[in-house]
């Protein structure tokens, strides 16, 4: 069994659940995250006798195990090829879940200086699987403010400025597959509710470098959205900038973007993304 300094390391860790007594459970899957376990107590690195001893396994039954988590990419083969590894699918689960945890307090300085900056609402928002979710947000200093009414509309993505800052830049199959599950929903006359028209429409965002809803979700309200990247250049989410359509003129609107896309990089640059990825032409609305 692992030692109990390897116990000590793993601390906050919850407790690996009894196999074969959770209703419901999977044996085989209880098993291979036993087996992934074992691997991480033992440093990272086990031979498969090792590996079948301490999770209580079939040395053929571990095997077997290991080479469906291999097929994964979850286990690999160690450099004598006499042991297993902890494979290179493990660093992109923990980086999806430290992104998810990180990019609210490391946020918090750009949104509340872009809300400094501008006067206006701002939000944060990330995608998990096909739910657009906000996760931060600063209210207007404006005596007359818009409420973007964000919360609880995970299915708004296609409507809203941080979720067509998003989908602009996501691989064309992972759009119609979260089309497919939420819809189009009209939230407003202006909704774009057509799928090829959505898709024109992230190509303008990508040519532009930021999105824009003409009042998409909210009547009268406006709302410009840049993405942010993370060390790999992945969108890992986006910050948006909401006004009351009365204020939008075209140079209002071309000031909040020069703040929300300096904002953008500049996060995307705390998280290692490469240089100046994110900003577009340098142009207002009136020059589209």
């Amino acid at each position: 069994m692992p030692s109990e300094r390897a116990s000590e390391k793993r601390g906050v860790m919850p407790a690996r659940p009894p196999i074969g007594r959770d209703h419901g459970g999977i044996q085989a899957l209880d098993r291979a995250f036993l087996i992934l376990d074992v691997m991480a107590d033992a440093g990272g690195e086990a031979k498969l006798t090792e590996i079948a001893a301490t999770a209580g396994l079939n040395v053929s039954t571990c095997h077997h195990l290991i080479s469906t988590l291999h097929n994964w990419g979850y286990v690999s083969r160690g450099a004598n090829s006499r042991s297993y590894v902890l494979g290179s699918r493990i660093l992109h689960l923990s980086a999806a879940c430290l992104r998810q945890v990180d990019l609210p307090r490391r946020a918090q300085s750009f949104l509340d200086r872009l809300n400094d900056q501008t006067k206006e609402s701002v939000q944060l928002a990330i995608m998990q699987d096909t739910n657009l979710v906000h996760i931060l947000r600063r209210e207007s200093r404006h005596a007359v403010r818009v409420d973007a009414g964000l919360g609880g509309n995970a299915g708004a993505a296609h409507a809203t400025a941080t979720g067509k800052a998003i989908l602009a830049w996501l691989p064309p199959n992972e759009l119609d597959r979260i089309v497919a599950d939420k819809g189009l929903t009209a939230f407003t006359p202006h909704t774009i509710t057509d799928i090829e028209a959505l898709k024109e429409e992230m190509r303008l965002t990508r040519r532009r470098g930021y999105s824009i809803d003409r009042e998409e979700f909210r009547p009268g309200v406006i709302c410009l959205g840049a993405a942010i990247r993370d060390h790999a250049g992945a969108v890992v989410g986006a910050i948006s900038v909401s006004c009351p359509a009365f204020r939008a003129t075209e140079e209002y609107i071309d000031e909040l973007r020069v703040h929300l896309i300096a904002a953008a990089d500049e996060l995307s640059a705390e998280l290692g993304a490469p240089g100046a990825i994110l900003q577009g032409p340098a142009k207002s609305m009136a020059a589209e």
